[in-house]
């Protein structure tokens, strides 16, 4: 059996890349650090041709005989074939050994607001230097971000991705002045490997990382990443075992098992819930879901999301406004301390101290207007306002 966290790199050339270095005879706002979209969104350093780019070989997969290898990053737990890939489209097995495409070939990279994650009772205000590689572990027919997360490195080339290593990910973060490092707009646990090497990275620089992740990673991965990971934004997209089984191509067990153990392992956990009309919006499941988070802990920050219609869900009406203001409540009944309502601009997402009611945190579109704690107490009251604020 080949042991858990094996992670070297091959020697398997690849096609060509644009590298992301650093070049000080050119002037850098002529530059832009790469995303996947026609507007520049970061001026950096310049991109040049390297001759190779090496696969990564995986971490968290044992190997099963005959050259098959069973892959336990994620709860797909794949069983895959020589030159096959996993489910994910990114993890193949090369000679009865696990490597992983997506290491160190971005697909986009900005400088987002915190609050954009979401994430509102960690590190409120601060800066997040995001990155993503292609591609995901579901198949979600509502995905936002459907135009890199639903591409899969098996359809070589994935246009336009670019190289940077762990160490320059948390070196430009650290530059522009953000506070943390952020795996988002696809699904962090299928770049896993990239993920560890610059969260580590990260930390040697005193900076945070987080997670925007569907939670369907192993309990294997959690325990592996939880030394450099604070803070998670988990999307728990229904409560019913069908939704994840026909819409998401996943299982809503693991997700919920997720949750629970970040919690357990000391990890900042919010939740969000994208409402997608007559899919998941009855008060019985969003009742379900507030429960459930109750149950681990009142203290998490549910976020209800509106759906607007994208991607395969194309027909679909976007959430009405009443659906998500009877969310709110529904979270309130349940016993939640911190609810609040996304995509809908003007809709309160200030925060409440949960004992005296009092405003702690003003905020605006995606922003901290006056952050009123006291470290992390009421002003008001001197009550405890659960979160990570410095």
């Amino acid at each position: 059996m080949k042991p858990a966290g094996v992670g070297t790199a091959s020697c398997a050339p690849q096609p060509l890349r644009r590298r992301w270095v650093a070049d000080p005879t050119i002037n850098d706002t002529d530059n832009e650090i790469y995303h996947h979209s026609s507007t520049p969104v970061l001026h950096y350093s310049i991109y040049q041709i390297t001759e190779t780019v090496m696969l990564k070989e995986a971490m968290l997969y044992e190997s099963l005989g005959e050259n098959k290898v069973h892959c336990f990053l994620c709860s797909h737990h794949c069983k895959i074939a020589e030159s096959e890939f996993g489910f994910c489209g990114v993890r193949q097995n090369r000679e009865g050994a696990l490597y992983t495409h997506a290491y160190g070939k971005l697909i986009a990279a900005h400088i987002d607001p915190i609050e954009k994650k979401p994430l509102y009772h960690f590190l409120p205000g601060s800066r997040a230097f995001s990155v993503a590689t292609a591609g995901c572990n579901f198949h979600c027919g509502f995905c936002q971000n459907w135009q890199i997360s639903q591409i899969e490195t098996r359809e070589e080339p994935v246009t336009g991705s670019l190289e940077a290593t762990p160490a320059e990910i948390a070196q430009r973060a650290e530059e522009s002045g953000c506070k943390s490092i952020a795996y988002t707009y696809t699904e962090p646990t299928i770049f896993f490997e990239y993920a560890f090497d610059t969260a580590n990275s990260a930390k040697d620089l005193g900076l945070s990382n987080i997670f925007v992740t569907n939670g369907f990673m192993t309990s294997e991965a959690l325990k592996t990443i939880q030394p450099y990971l604070d803070a998670c934004n988990v999307d728990l997209k229904s409560f019913r075992s069908e939704f994840y089984k026909e819409a998401c191509k996943g299982r809503l067990r693991p997700v919920l098992d997720s949750i629970r153990l970040m919690r357990e392992l000391g990890i900042w956990v919010e939740v969000t819930t994208l409402v997608i009309p007559d899919q998941n919006d009855s008060e019985e499941e969003l009742g379900n879901i507030a429960r459930f988070i109750a149950g681990v802990d009142r203290s998490i920050p549910w976020h209800i999301s509106r759906f607007h219609p994208d991607y395969q869900f194309t027909d679909s009406r976007a959430t009405p406004l009443e659906t998500l203001r009877r969310a709110h409540e529904i979270g309130k009944e349940e016993g939640l301390k911190f609810i609040y309502t996304g995509n809908v601009p003007g809709e309160e997402s200030d925060t409440h101290c949960p004992h005296c009611g009092e405003i702690v945190i003003r905020r605006g579109a995606m922003s901290v207007k006056e952050n009123l704690l006291k470290g992390s107490k009421c002003p008001s009251c001197g009550g405890e306002v659960a979160g990570v604020f410095a």
